[in-house]
């Protein structure tokens, strides 16, 4: 092999871009090991390939060349320990927060998508009542929401947004409204007991079974005539509702502008 190489020989040698290799010379993190001093064209030696692999493998590691730089000329077995565990727990706050990330899109898409087959789908669309298998799911369940007189739907929601972060609730899954049975949804359609969070990792559980279900269109706490449709549909079925009730809804200001088409769904357990 050639005492020196070009920057393009180098470049093929080490899989390093040569707009790289021109980066980190610039910022004196890698240089070549001479120049010609006319043209100053840049020559490597190819024992450089194993100095120069110490800045790639801890640049895969998504060390920033800054700090790669401060320890290159000083380093140890015990620095660079060091300096990988730190990375190491930085990745793994990043790779939870990617994972909740995750969960929160797929949450919400499922939300949509079912949301769209009903207006496709399904005849008569939001005005449909009807009965149907949910699996069971996961939520966080926040504290009371203590309507007082004269308060509409937003104060309180807006107080419980405020506790969020000290309950450990993320706002970014869908947020829904909880009646403790269909006593209080009937008579407060719109001012739900507390309010939940749709986070999988929840202690509360929406349990399994045959639920009447029913969907109406309009801004949070505007339930329209849709408590008297879903208890005229029990009683024509002979329908025994138990448990509490859950409403959440499908579209919401994530997927639309116009506050009159929200989309929800309320959904209660009918008992044997």
């Amino acid at each position: 092999m050639k005492e020196f190489l070009t920057i393009k020989e180098f470049a093929k040698l080490s899989g390093i871009e040569q707009t790289t290799l021109r980066y980190w010379d610039e910022i004196g993190l890698f240089s070549p090991a001479k120049r010609n001093p006319d043209n100053l064209y840049r020559y490597y030696s190819p024992k450089q390939i194993i100095a120069v692999n110490f800045i790639t493998v801890l640049s895969s590691l998504n060390i920033p060349l800054k700090t790669i730089g401060a320890i290159e000329s000083d380093r140890s077995p015990e620095k660079i320990m060091e300096l990988i565990e730190q990375q190491e727990r930085r990745l793994d706050m990043e790779m939870q927060r990617l994972r909740e990330c995750y969960s929160v899109m797929h949450t919400r898409l499922e939300l949509i998508r079912n949301g769209l087959r009903l207006e496709k789908g399904v005849p008569a669309g939001e005005t449909q009542i009807m009965v149907t298998t949910l699996e069971e799911r996961n939520y966080l369940l926040g504290p009371l929401t203590g309507f007082t007189e004269g308060e509409t739907f937003i104060e309180p929601f807006m107080r419980f947004c405020r506790q969020a972060k000290e309950l450990r609730i993320n706002l970014s899954y869908p947020i829904g409204g909880f009646h403790s049975d269909i006593k209080h949804f009937y008579q407060s359609p719109g001012q739900p007991e507390r309010f939940f969070s749709l986070d999988p990792t929840g202690n509360r559980q929406i349990e399994q079974g045959r639920y009447l279900v029913g969907y109406c269109r309009g801004n949070y706490g505007e339930m329209g005539d849709l408590p008297l449709r879903m208890a005229a549909y029990a009683e024509e079925h002979s329908l025994t509702l138990k448990g509490p009730v859950y409403a959440l809804y499908l579209h919401d200001e994530i997927s639309l502008k116009d506050v009159s088409k929200y989309l929800a769904k309320v959904s209660i357990m009918i008992g044997n």
